[in-house]
């Protein structure tokens, strides 16, 4: 492919502005937020402050308010975990499958007549 293939110039305009909006959003995150993780409670200062992440809590990353409440501050561990669990929840809802029918056996309906026809 060569360097003018509308498909690599397109590539290249999509992770730039994808690049831009991140940065946005991050940096306004960072100046809102203390650098810890809202998970594990890990600070961050400005030497290991690249692996504090910005989550998105409705995981839309064009919903970026202004006022920051779609974000929170998550270490890359634990915004690793967050995305696996939202992907896991994603193959099959709990509550979509069938309950068991209630039970009729009652293993303590007799008792009382047992007891007493001890007593006699």
């Amino acid at each position: 492919m060569s360097s003018d293939d509308p498909t690599d110039k397109l590539d290249r305009v999509v992770t730039q502005a994808r690049a831009e909006r991140e940065q946005g959003y991050r940096s306004r995150a960072l100046k809102m937020y203390p650098w810890v993780c809202g998970r594990c409670a890990r600070e961050f200062n400005r030497e290991n402050l690249r692996q504090l992440t910005v989550h998105h809590r409705d995981h839309n990353h064009d919903n970026n308010p202004a006022d920051g409440s779609n974000w929170e501050l998550l270490c890359v561990y634990c915004h690793d975990n967050e995305h696996s669990r939202y992907i896991d929840a994603s193959y099959g809802d709990s509550a979509s499958f069938a309950q068991p029918a209630e039970s009729t056996h009652k293993p303590f309906a007799d008792l009382a007549s047992l007891l007493n026809k001890n007593k006699e």
